[in-house]
């Protein structure tokens, strides 16, 4: 039996293609969750992409283009200590995507999406740390399972704050989730407040790395990834 999955327009990054945190956690889906992902093109909306298998190896196409690949992959990164949800809060008010924000409907960061529609992270610096951090929150509308936040939904939470981890790289030009590996510990129950957090983890040319993570009420470790950033223009 031939696989394949929609995104729905609700996940988008930028305005005509998914969000590529949300469609890498797709992807790992049939990975068992953990994985490195990349992407190749921008994702489609609302259409099926067929998934085919190449020995452990995940293919997603829409029709002949090849848009995503897979494999399964175990993390290993350095995680740094979680700020207080106090602190994350405080640092959010310094979000740079208020000011400027190339996909303002993007699912994960868009300033544009309503409470409950996307997921509203908005990560700001915090002080003296080579962090960047937002609350977030696993809202009862998200997809689930058993009463926990889907794993495209957590791979959503572990993406954005990358990218505004390496804002000053930008050079005020947009980036794009070009590849992100990352590895999910313990379930995020629906309707849980939680921390999300990236820092910078090098360039090269046009490529930006980052790390994330996503904590729990306490500070308990969600899950963490890493990602490749292109920057376009």
């Amino acid at each position: 039996m031939t696989e394949s999955f929609v995104i729905g327009r609700r996940f988008r990054g930028p305005e005509d293609s998914g969000n590529g945190g949300y469609t890498a956690g797709m992807v790992a889906r049939f990975l068992g969750g953990n994985a490195e992902v990349t992407l190749r093109r921008p994702p489609p909306l609302e259409r099926p992409l067929t998934v085919t298998r190449n020995g452990e190896q995940v293919l997603v196409h829409d029709g002949a283009d090849l848009v995503a690949e897979g494999a399964p992959v175990l993390l290993d990164l350095a995680v740094p200590d979680p700020p207080t949800a106090d602190q994350a809060a405080d640092s959010s008010r310094s979000y740079a995507g208020f000011g400027r924000h190339f996909f303002p409907g993007c699912f994960a960061c868009g300033p544009e999406r309503d409470p409950g529609d996307g997921l509203r992270i908005f990560p700001g610096r915090v002080p003296g740390r080579e962090l960047v951090a937002a609350p977030g929150r696993a809202d009862p509308s998200l997809p689930a399972e058993a009463g926990f936040l889907a794993t495209e939904i957590v791979w959503a939470f572990l993406d954005c704050p990358g990218a505004w981890a390496m804002e000053r790289d930008q050079e005020e030009r947009p980036v794009v989730l070009g590849r992100m590996a990352a590895r999910l510990l313990v379930p995020i129950p629906v309707g849980a407040d939680c921390v999300a957090v990236g820092w910078p983890l090098g360039r090269e040319g046009r490529k930006l790395f980052s790390g994330t993570a996503v904590y729990g009420p306490g500070g308990a470790l969600h899950g963490f990834g890493r990602q490749t950033w292109i920057v376009l223009g």
